[in-house]
Formats: structure tokens, sequence, C-alpha cells
């Protein structure tokens, strides 16, 4: 069974874009939306760092998670909390709220992350296991690309908040396609196979 046969479209793409997109303007929202300049440089550097730290973290148990109750449901919820947290930063304008974006968006990317990659470990032969996560790394490292010059558009036309609101929505729409299209990937002993 092909990969792409499994997710109707890439899951990873909108993550990627919504993870490159944080990085990239997070800096920018903070010290330009109202209220951010009261913010020391500690308190940006905290809110940089919350993101890779939660999601790093969060992997470890994410990934063992998806192994114990399924994958499809780990992204869907994933990239919906995704969305969420990525509103919150476009309609946060303090400290605390930035911070708990910043968790949320973590918890959803350890949530998809391992598990996306565990997906193609389940659907793929061995024989071209590693061609099939190449095949994934393009499209999801393609959303990095794409979100850029999404973000960058939508930015000069409507502002760098509508931005954000747009790869929020694009997020949530992302986690709706999977738990609607999507089939569970983990084999358990016993169970009869996917459709």
């Amino acid at each position: 069974m092909e990969v792409d046969s499994v997710l109707p479209a890439d899951p990873a793409a909108p993550s990627s874009t919504g993870h490159g997109f944080y990085r990239a303007v997070s800096g920018r929202v903070i010290r330009r939306s109202a209220g951010f300049g009261e913010l020391t440089v500690s308190q940006i550097g905290v809110l940089a760092a919350l993101y890779p730290a939660v999601w790093g973290a969060g992997q470890l148990v994410t990934g063992a998670l998806s192994d114990r109750i399924g994958r499809k449901w780990l992204i869907a919820a994933g990239m919906l909390v995704q969305a969420v947290a990525l509103g919150l930063v476009a309609a946060g304008s303090a400290f605390g709220v930035w911070a708990v974006a910043a968790v949320l968006l973590g918890a959803g990317t350890a949530m998809v992350y391992p598990t996306l990659l565990a997906v193609v470990g389940d659907v793929a032969h061995p024989a071209w296991r590693a061609r099939s996560v190449g095949v994934y790394r393009l499209w999801r490292d393609g959303g990095f690309a794409v979100g850029a010059v999404l973000a960058g558009v939508v930015a000069d036309a409507f502002g760098i908040l509508a931005a954000i609101w747009v790869v929020a929505a694009l997020t949530a729409a992302s986690g709706l396609v999977v738990a609607a299209r999507m089939y569970e990937t983990l084999s358990r002993p016993g169970a009869a196979p996917a459709p």
C-alpha cells in the first residue's frame, strides 16, 4: 500500500506551514502588537524556547502513545491543537497568552510529527520505506516553502494577523480532513486489516 493512499492530502504540509510560519513571525507579532513593547528580551526568549522544548520532550510521550492507541486521532487532534495555538498567537496581546500558545503549539506538533512518521512505517514495505519517507519529507518540508509564500502574500495584502489566521484555518482544515478521511494504520494483533 502506498503512503499517499493512506493520507488524502498531506497533513504535514499545513503543519509545516504553521511551524515555519510561527517561527518566522512570532517574534515580529510579539514586538509589533499592542502591549508587546513591554516584553523583555528574556520573555521573548522564553516564548521562542517554549515551542521547541514542549515539542521535543512531548514527542517522547506521543510517539509511544501512538504505538498504544493508534495514529489517526493523535494526528487529527494535534493539527487542531496547533490551529488553536496559532489562533491564540493572533488573538493574544500578553506574555501569558503567548506562552500558552507556544506550549499548545509544541504539544500539537509533538502529537503530529512522530505519529506521521509512524504512519509511513506502518504502511511502507521495508524495500521502499526510505523512498516513502523521502516522499513524505518532500511534502512536509514543502509546507515550509508554501507557508512562507502564502503568509507573505496574505500579510502584504491584509496584514500579519490575517496571515496567522489563514495558517490557523488551513491547519484546522487539515486536522478535519484527517479525521474524516484517514484510516487507522496501526496494526493490532488479531485485528482485521484496514480497507
